[in-house]
């Protein structure tokens, strides 16, 4: 086996950027400026969780390895599970790849306190096929892990080359429920599920935690090349209690004034927040209660003026959405979040905040239709 490492990161989709470090490359879904700008250590955790993040190659290999330093985040006192990688040949999904290899870092839930504990990166064999013919290759790295990609290699000679794009590029943007830690594998988050099927070539800025209607990311979207536009908005906002509706409204279309600026006719869809009890009609910040679901805190009725509930987020959503197609930005759109899932589906919310699998697979089979679908709103 030869290592193909140069190669391979030609063939990234669905990041940002390629930082290189004395222990790996970092494939971010996070533009540069805001991780320096910001200087966070949770943003710059999303920013290397590669949901969506694959390598797509063509090569003649009969099999692919990679080495991948892989770290999870967990509770103290929830057990880590493994982290998990995709493969699919030819357009065809095989069984997960998985390991149980990697950096611990848990962290106290009263102090916050983080326990690191680290492990050496991990090998994962991908067989291809027992003939040595060309094939294309997706790679798809885990949902839910911060990963550094330290090698990836081939046998022999054989060839890796990119792979043309598997779609139109539809750009994503959203919060945890976008990135879907809770999925069970790299393919089974929502977006990607959608994507698959409606043949498009996924970029997947779904940051958990992080979806504050940043100007930097609004610029990031702007200078991508993108055929769609998404927008998951709301539930961090609310759920960290970081705006309210005096200063959300301008914020909303500012982010959209500054995606306009470089995809004037593009489509562009509005997700408003999917059910969230514990803030449908009490305003955030909400923190995680011993039950395991989040809660909120209660605050004095003469601060509530202007706190959001997501009721009134969606409320705004949808006026504010419908006051830019009436000025004539008729490629603009809204679901209804709760539609896609909502208060007959919390059974599969076990946190009170975020689907499970099975929650994230209803939610792409309910949003497929209505975005790529034949009067697809994103087509």
């Amino acid at each position: 086996m030869r290592s193909v490492l140069t190669l391979a990161l030609d063939c990234v989709a669905g990041a940002l950027e390629k930082t290189s470090g004395p222990a790996g490359f970092s494939l971010h879904r996070a533009p540069v400026s805001g991780r320096a700008q910001l200087a966070d250590t949770a943003y710059e955790i999303a920013s290397v969780m590669p949901s969506g993040v694959r390598l797509e190659m063509l090569t003649d290999a009969t099999e692919i390895e990679v080495d991948a330093q892989l770290t999870q985040v967990v509770m103290a006192g929830s057990e880590p599970s493994d982290a998990v990688f995709d493969l699919v040949v030819d357009g065809e999904l095989r069984p997960p790849v998985t390991t149980s290899r990697q950096t611990l870092i848990r962290v106290d839930p009263a102090t916050m306190a983080m326990d690191e504990h680290p492990s050496p990166p991990a090998t994962l064999r991908f067989p291809l096929g027992a003939r040595p013919r060309e094939r294309r290759v997706e790679i798809w790295l885990p949902n839910s892990r911060a990963a550094l990609l330290v090698d990836v290699r081939a046998p022999g000679e054989a060839s890796v080359r990119p792979a043309p794009a598997s779609g139109p590029v539809w750009v994503h943007h959203g919060s945890s429920i976008s990135q879907c830690s809770e999925a069970d594998r790299p393919t089974g988050t929502w977006p990607a599920i959608v994507a698959r099927r409606a043949g498009r070539s996924l970029v997947n800025l779904g940051l958990g935690g992080e979806c504050h209607l940043d100007p930097f990311m609004a610029r990031a979207i702007r200078d991508l090349p993108a055929d769609a536009i998404s927008l998951e908005v709301g539930i961090n906002i609310v759920n960290g209690d970081t705006m309210r509706e005096r200063t959300f409204v301008p914020a909303f279309h500012g982010f959209l004034d500054t995606v306009r600026d470089g995809h004037p006719d593009t489509p562009v869809l509005v997700i408003s927040p999917v059910v969230c009890p514990a803030v449908e009609t009490r305003p955030g910040p909400t923190l995680p209660g011993t039950d395991g679901k989040v809660h909120t805190l209660d605050r004095p009725a003469e601060l509530a003026s202007g706190a959001l509930t997501l009721k009134r987020v969606r409320e705004l959503l949808t006026e504010h959405v419908e006051r830019r197609r009436k000025a004539g930005d008729r490629h603009l759109n809204l679901i209804d979040g709760t539609t896609l899932f909502g208060p007959e589906d919390i059974a599969d919310l076990p946190d009170g905040l975020h689907p499970n699998s099975a929650g994230y697979a209803r939610m792409a089979e309910r949003f497929l239709p209505r975005s790529f679908g034949e009067a697809g709103l994103m087509r």
